[in-house]
């Protein structure tokens, strides 16, 4: 019995992960977003605190843990200027994650 739920555990977790993709695109902050309903001037910065992946044109919010691995990224990246909260031009982001609708359950994130 336990060499069987062994199995089925192993096998659970390696579906969940056979399902992860990477997603690289632009990073926006969601709360322009809702206010412009447009993409140009919305570029994510030091002050977002939620966030979306436009990738070809899509808009993808990032859930609540994204958005966190977001922030951290944002004021962890080594090429932020003196002051953290301007935006230096488009933010790039690749994110591993599964999609669920319009939403990305981020797994990891990485700005580029």
């Amino acid at each position: 019995m336990r060499k069987v739920f062994t199995i089925a555990a192993t096998a659970a977790i390696f579906a969940t992960l056979a399902l992860a993709e990477n997603l690289t695109g632009n990073l926006l902050d969601t709360t322009c977003l809702d206010q412009k309903k447009d993409v140009s001037g919305c570029q994510a910065n030091g002050t977002t605190t939620t966030f979306a992946l436009q990738v070809s044109g899509k808009t993808y919010r990032l859930d609540d843990t994204g958005n966190q691995q977001a922030i951290l990224a944002l004021k962890n990246r080594a090429d932020r200027s003196t002051d953290p909260t301007v935006a230096a031009g488009p933010v790039n982001a690749k994110i591993t994650g599964t999609r669920d609708g319009q939403v990305i359950k981020v797994d990891s994130i990485e700005i580029q």
